[in-house]
């Protein structure tokens, strides 16, 4: 807080006229009144003469600040006064008080009045400055006498501050440099809660190992705490804890082991100590490699995951952007004008944009976390060939052998051309890996996007369009035609899957399903059901443990309390992983119950026919629910039954321990 911002004009006396110290409470009280500062004045003049019993708030010098915090305060507020005589204030030195500074701070303030005090301190030991305000006529050279100095220290500050930085390290450099240094990527698809949480396992982790750990994120902001060459060229082995494609080739010749960032949260030591027992692998890069081709350690399926997360990762900010504009435009195009009223057509074209680069881009970078760079144009344009069908978009395209083809390979087609095409260009890779040098510039520029646009193209002329392009038709068609009784079974595991390992494969294979019936016809009620299913079973359990937390609070620990309180704004937003640090201490129970109420969400959902046609959101979407009272009523009735289940099964703390 800067001084300035609790410093005004009009709380300023610059003539004092009181003679005593009582006298002068009182006029400053009746200021602090007439402001709006102080709702109070008996009640706050009271709190006033309660802080000067403990001890007199005239510091000497001629300075006096006495203060307050209390419910009659409604603004934090520091008022100046000047007494030319001088009062008689009971001062520390005996002297009389020249200058006067009352802070008054509200109850509920964040200890304002403790900053402004220790602030306001620190600057007044300046003589020159108390000199000047002694001399000071006008409010406006009193606050900006309090800038200049205040700016000044900061200065002064920021100076010692960095010297000091400077010894620490040169002093802990030589203990550094013997210390063990493991550096490690987390990465997540939504990149806002497990990236950190992982990146924050696994520097505990390594502290109660006496060993240095620094963590790259690769969060929804970007890249954070990039590692740098001599990082890793000092590091003994390197993490990876991601769900999504990193840069790999620099880690190139080093120890290191790979897993979804899920491990990452739930096994920070496992992770650690493979690396310090040697059980990771060296890792090779292949020559110009930008991002990692070779499979992680683990079993095929995890490379099949970590290959599909990274197209959806890449795939999501079109699905949700897209899919929350067409959504409002239905909003706009029922209560604002209709079809022809310009604010639907505008806001149902810029969601129908984005939603038409959703297919390509989830097969490119499927594409390219398998085969690198040469790998993204065919996977896109194979992709784009799977979202349309012939002589669609106003075009000649033709991109079925079926001409009579009535509908796209869509979202399942897209997802396997983006491993046909990542694979198509490792074998390119091999079989050129024997040409001449001299060529070596020729094989990006010209072989690979040659051979890896035919490939891909013949495949989805001839193969995938004609396969995939019926079974979606039938897909589509099973899921609009489905009677209520099966629509309640599917939306009840969707929405219980959401719970099973909160944000891990189970998880998104729900949320892939239901995104996928989505993009594929986002007009569909059924399409909209099922994206309300997933979306209600993943605010479940963030909403259970926040409950269980403020109800059952014998049941959790201080630190599980105030993380239950952030999940309540978690929930409303639809980010599952708020409930995984309790998951993580407590699995059994946390997790089998929030599949429970998940999965009665879910029955709601299909029961009462609750769409959401948005692809994300949580209760900030409601607006654009078919039934906004059912949507609430199945989130609220599954995150009861998951608390309770939860808050009854649990035991006491002292009984865990």
């Amino acid at each position: 807080m800067r001084i300035k911002d609790i410093l005004s004009p009009e709380s300023m006396i610059m003539d004092l006229k009181a003679t005593t110290k009582e006298e002068a409470i009182n006029e400053m009280a009746d200021l602090e009144v007439a402001t709006g500062i102080v709702n109070n004045k008996e009640k706050f003049v009271e709190s006033i003469w309660a802080r000067e019993k403990e001890g007199t708030t005239g510091i000497g010098e001629g300075i006096a600040m006495p203060h307050a915090r209390n419910e009659y305060i409604n603004k934090a507020r520091v008022l100046f006064a000047k007494s030319e005589k001088g009062i008689d204030y009971d001062s520390l030195d005996g002297q009389p008080v020249h200058l006067f500074f009352m802070i008054a701070a509200p109850a509920g303030a964040d200890n304002t009045h403790l900053q402004a005090l220790a602030k306001l301190s620190s600057l007044l030991i300046n003589p020159d400055l108390v000199a000047k305000l002694k001399g000071a006529t006008k409010p406006e050279e009193v606050i900006d006498l309090f800038t200049e100095a205040e700016a000044a220290k900061d200065k002064e500050d920021a100076e010692r501050e960095a010297k000091q930085a400077a010894k620490k390290a040169e002093a802990a450099k030589a203990d550094d440099s013997e210390k063990p240094l493991i550096v490690g990527v987390t990465a997540c698809i939504n990149g806002i809660a497990h990236t950190y949480m992982a990146e924050e396992a696994l520097i505990k982790a390594g502290e109660k190992r006496g060993v240095e750990v620094r963590i790259e994120t690769n969060g929804s902001e970007g890249v954070k705490h990039e590692l740098t060459p001599d990082e890793i060229k000092r590091a003994v082995g390197v993490v990876i804890a991601s769900d999504k494609q990193v840069k790999m080739a620099r880690f190139d010749g080093k120890e290191l082991v790979k897993h979804p960032v899920v491990d990452g949260i739930n096994k920070p030591d496992q992770l650690i100590d493979d690396i310090l027992s040697g059980k990771g692998s060296v890792y090779h890069a292949e020559a110009g490699e930008q991002t990692e081709t070779a499979s992680s350690d683990g079993s095929v399926w995890s490379t099949i995951y970590r290959h599909l997360m990274s197209g959806i990762s890449h795939m999501l900010p079109f699905v949700i952007g897209g899919g929350i504009l067409m959504a409002i435009s239905f909003l706009v195009e029922q209560y604002m004008g209709g079809a022809k009223s310009p604010a639907f057509i505008f806001l149902n074209s810029a969601g129908n944009l984005a939603f038409a680069f959703m297919v390509p881009v989830l097969a490119g970078y499927i594409a390219e976390s398998i085969g690198d760079l040469p790998a993204l144009m065919p996977g896109f344009v194979g992709g784009f060939m799977a979202s349309i069908t012939n002589s669609s978009l106003g075009g000649s395209y033709a991109v079925n052998v079926n001409a009579k083809a009535a509908s796209p390979a869509g979202f399942l087609g897209g997802i396997a051309i983006g491993f046909i095409a990542g694979y198509l260009i490792l074998g390119l890779k091999k079989l050129f890996a024997n040409l001449p040098k001299s060529v070596e510039g020729m094989k990006p520029m010209l072989l690979y996007p040659i051979f890896g646009l035919l490939l891909v193209a013949l495949i989805m002329y001839y193969i995938v369009n004609p396969i995939f392009g019926a079974l979606n038709a039938v897909i589509t068609a099973f899921l609009n035609g489905m009677g209520t009784g099966n629509l309640v079974l599917l939306t009840t595991i969707l929405a219980g899957m959401m719970s099973i390992d909160m944000g891990g494969p189970f998880n998104k294979a729900a949320y892939v399903f239901a995104s996928g019936a989505f993009a594929n016809d986002p007009n569909s009620k059924t399409a909209a059901i099922l994206m309300a299913a997933v979306m209600v079973g993943g605010m479940v359990a963030p909403f259970a443990t926040a409950i269980a937390t403020t109800f059952f609070k014998n049941k959790f620990t201080e630190d599980e309390r105030r993380a239950g309180v952030s999940n309540w704004i978690l929930g409303f937003s639809f980010i599952t992983e708020g409930a995984i640090p309790f998951a993580s201490a407590d699995p059994l129970r946390v997790i089998t119950s929030s599949i429970i109420g998940s999965a009665v969400g879910g029955f709601l959902v299909g029961l009462l026919h609750v769409g959401v046609p948005a692809p994300h959101g949580g209760f900030w979407v409601i607006a654009l629910a078919s039934n906004p009272l059912g949507y609430f009523l199945a989130v609220a009735a599954g995150s009861i039954v998951a608390a309770l289940i939860l808050g009854f099964w649990k035991k006491p703390v002292s009984e865990n321990k």
